[in-house]
């Protein structure tokens, strides 16, 4: 069964919306790819199936705020287009921006806090983007910033327990067995295959879409996950909780997180067995990543699938351990520094 994975709503102390600035920074760096990406690949003569609509999607919107400053880069970038070949203001086309996540998600906060001045239309997509969505060739650009990471679920393999394959102990695959990672690999391969085939009958012909998500080196593999470090002392600290008599063994033993940082290679091999797309443009960036997560930022975005799993009475004491053991930890150094992300931008073939 597909899990629901949304983030903490609201605008409270733990509320996605107050601990998102990470995400926030990296969405903002590439604003010149979107507009280059934009500038350089949209044909706008193509990708407008109904007269003078453009349609924008972002997929995995949370609750904001990051969701508003991404389509406000790229109305601007789409406007710079039209008026690049000659279009007046008088004849840019009406946009109509779908903000997309889980049911479970807070769209009230999100629709509350709308920019007053947008240039477009707002409406609400409640569903899994790993499903269709949206009227065919309705869109003519999808966004989707650190949520195609989100797997559907985990390898339900891996939390079984009478499996050969459980990942016993460990809350992640990073320095797990081969055939976990492989097990993670193939569970995006499938998830990633049906978002693609639900894209590709929603998008125009010549449509962009432009992917952010968590990546890892290429030519490593799967368990050399670059995330590792960060999920490190939150495993840690359910381990004490299990230690202590707190969190029962077999509830930490059949829980993993459903997270999942692929390679570039694994990207282009998806892609183009999918065959519905061509790659614009794919990039792998590294970047220093000194300091963990602070607890209030890992409660916004993991709050809610822990307290499914190991009750929600748990997640103060979890979280303010957590929040100890990273106080006492000393400065990542070395490889436990670098992140590693893919910026994705793919065009619907004709």
């Amino acid at each position: 069964m597909e899990e629901s994975h949304a983030m903490i709503g609201g605008d409270g102390r733990y509320s996605y919306a107050k601990n998102s600035n990470l995400q926030k920074v990296a969405a903002d760096d590439v604003k010149p790819l979107i507009a280059g990406a934009i500038a350089e690949n949209l044909d706008i003569q193509r990708v407008r199936p109904i007269p003078d609509i453009f349609g924008v999607a972002d997929l995995g919107c949370s609750v904001g705020p990051n969701t508003y400053f991404a389509v406000k880069n790229i109305i601007e970038a789409v406007v710079q287009k039209y008026k690049s070949e000659g279009c007046h203001d008088s004849n840019l086309p009406e946009f109509q921006v779908f903000f997309n996540d889980h049911v479970s998600n807070d769209f009230n906060t999100l629709f509350a806090n709308l920019p007053v001045e947008r240039q477009y239309f707002a409406a609400g997509v409640p569903g899994s983007f790993y499903h269709r969505l949206f009227p065919k060739a309705s869109l003519n650009f999808v966004y989707s910033a650190y949520a195609l990471h989100w797997l559907s679920k985990a390898p339900p393999e891996i939390g079984d327990l009478d499996s050969a394959s459980c990942n016993k102990g460990r809350l992640y695959y990073r320095n797990a067995p081969n055939e976990v990672g492989q097990a993670y690999s193939a569970q995006f391969a499938k998830d990633m295959e049906s978002f693609l085939s639900a894209r590709a009958e929603e998008l125009a012909p010549g449509g962009l879409m432009m992917i952010l998500m968590s990546g890892r080196k290429e030519g490593t593999l799967p368990i050399q996950s670059s995330l590792g470090p960060q999920y490190q002392p939150l495993e840690s600290t359910l381990l004490d909780l299990v230690n202590e008599g707190i969190i029962s063994k077999d509830k930490m033993d059949s829980f993993n997180m459903p997270i999942y940082a692929p390679s570039t290679v694994e990207i282009q091999t998806i892609v183009f067995e999918n065959g519905c797309f061509d790659i614009v443009r794919l990039l792998a960036r590294n970047h220093n990543f000194s300091r963990m997560p602070t607890a209030q930022e890992c409660r916004a975005g993991f709050e809610v699938i822990f307290s499914k799993h190991f009750g929600s009475k748990n997640m103060d004491q979890l979280f303010d351990r957590f929040s100890k053991k990273i106080a006492g930890m000393p400065p990542l150094s070395g490889d436990d520094l670098i992140r590693y992300s893919l910026n994705i931008i793919l065009k619907r073939k004709p």
